[in-house]
């Protein structure tokens, strides 16, 4: 097995070492995705239309599982597959950027995913806007290869065209929704719908074309709708649709209680994490009550939930009533990079720093960031940080022992102590910043890295669950897009987790 980031720093992709082959994969010219493009921000506007002038994803949603159901699909929403008892999948989450970080992933992806039985795509299937047109560059062609299912919930991006094409991609091709009727005129409705950021009426012209590439029968998956259950040898997946803001209706809430019952072990795939940067979001559900609340049920017997929409890894053992719930993020399967080195020092729900894990390492987050800002803002002699001053400054901040030692030679001066602090370098929960910016993950999310970010370490992975009676083991594998890290992935983080004996 190779070495991972917590070994060495070749391991994380550092160094001279040789770029992956993943570039043979791509398309000549690929879309360059930023989200500092005033027009990219436009086209992405339904998410902050929902949550200033009413979220219409619920009636939405609700209109196209009825539309499912009248075509057919089970009441249940459940898909039941004849896996065995011993059985192996993925979990990839927030993929589609469709340029050098998601197909940096396919090789790996590939290779670790030989004799798996199906995947499981978490959240975000394309950027920006879920576009039909986008999927044979973002779907399509870069897991031609993979000879098996792939099952989908949509994450807010996909949202922001109304789920039209995750629809006719992942669910028998379904037909468009039935216009409804306009809203009154004068209203918040009203104003929202003249604002609403719709498709283009041809969208999706070369969708047809592009199914070819993943056409064989092996490859076919059909869902019952935007969310739904598997049952696959032992345990039970659920996949929820949290929609542009990251709640559930009433109705699929219902559904999740139900479909939630009896005594098989169970995993919940989601798009808005339940616990994430060190906080508990319980996930709240129209008409009362919390996902989180049905996950932690003891009636349930949930071993995992795992959600995607934060584009790394970070895995929070929750003790539950004296058992462990494994809180899982998974969202680092091509889209650029959130940082970890923003997440403070961990102490929620009695998980602590020695509990908890994150991919990548924030040392090796705050060194990627320093790189990519000392470009951005020419002030490279500044900015820029070793892996190993990065490391070292981070186990100062944050009081801990780094995973990976950063090296005798390593100091932390004042100038790296400024750096991560204009970086938004977590703390100690003890202890306050002398200088911060208000919002933690402004350089995250507003300045994200995004299309800048074409050359290796990417730290993107993906998860690989193997299945047994009695347990599941849990491997996060990492894909850098350097060439060592194509033939043997790394794994990043591993765990059993125990399935709840069945009555």
């Amino acid at each position: 097995m190779s070495d991972s980031s917590r070994d060495t720093a070749e391991g994380a992709g550092w160094g001279t070492a040789e770029r992956g082959a993943y570039t043979r994969l791509m398309p000549r010219r690929t879309e360059k995705i930023s989200w500092l493009d005033p027009r990219m921000l436009w086209a992405a506007r339904n998410g902050v239309l929902a949550s200033w002038l009413g979220d219409p994803t619920g009636r939405t949603r609700g209109r196209w599982v009825a539309q499912r159901a009248a075509a057919g699909a089970p009441a249940d929403k459940l898909i039941r597959r004849d896996d065995p008892d011993r059985f192996s999948f993925l979990v990839i989450g927030d993929t589609g950027e469709g340029d050098d970080p998601q197909y940096a992933v396919v090789p790996g992806f590939l290779k670790v995913g030989q004799d798996t039985r199906f995947a499981v795509l978490a959240s975000d299937v394309i950027y920006p806007v879920g576009s039909a047109d986008d999927y044979g560059t973002k779907f399509f062609r870069p897991y031609q290869d993979y000879q098996a299912p792939i099952y989908a919930i949509p994450g807010n991006h996909d949202w922001y065209e109304d789920l039209g094409g995750f629809m006719r991609v992942f669910c028998d091709d379904a037909p468009p929704l039935t216009p409804e009727p306009g809203p009154r005129p004068l209203t918040r409705a009203w104003l929202r719908s003249l604002l609403w950021h719709r498709p283009r009426p041809d969208d999706g012209r070369h969708l047809d074309e592009d199914r070819k590439l993943r056409s064989s029968p092996a490859q076919q998956a059909v869902q019952p709708g935007p969310y739904w259950a598997i049952d696959a040898g032992p345990i039970r997946i659920i996949g929820i649709d949290t929609g542009l803001l990251g709640t559930l209706d009433a109705e699929q809430g219902a559904w999740l209680r139900e479909v939630s019952k009896g005594p098989r072990p169970k995993i919940l795939v989601t798009g808005s994490p339940l616990y994430v940067d060190g906080e508990h979001h319980p996930c709240p559900i129209d008409g009362g009550g919390t996902v989180d609340d049905i996950v932690r049920d003891p009636d349930h017997h949930y071993v995992a939930a795992i959600g995607g929409d934060i584009h790394n890894y970070q895995r929070y053992p929750v003790d539950v009533d004296g058992r462990i719930i494994q809180y899982v993020v998974s969202g680092g399967g091509g889209a650029f990079m959130h940082a970890t080195h923003t997440i403070p020092r961990v102490s929620v729900a009695n998980v602590t720093e020695r509990d908890f894990r994150c991919y990548p390492l924030r040392g090796d987050s705050l060194a990627f960031y320093s790189r990519l800002y000392g470009r951005r803002l020419r002030l490279r002699r500044l900015f820029t940080l070793t892996e190993a001053e990065a490391t070292a400054v981070i186990a100062q901040r944050l009081g801990i022992t780094p995973a990976r030692a950063p090296g005798a030679g390593a100091r932390v001066t004042r100038r790296t102590r400024l750096v991560a602090s204009l970086l938004g370098t977590g703390r100690r929960p003890d202890r306050k910043a002398r200088f911060r910016l208000p919002v933690r993950k402004v350089y995250t999310q507003l300045f994200s890295p995004s299309s800048a970010t074409y050359s290796p370490p990417f730290f993107k992975c993906f998860l690989r669950l193997d299945v047994s009676p009695d347990a599941i083991r849990l491997r996060c594998h990492a894909a850098t897009g350097n060439r060592a890290q194509e033939l043997a992935p790394p794994v990043e983080d591993e765990v059993t987790i125990p399935l709840v004996p069945q009555e």
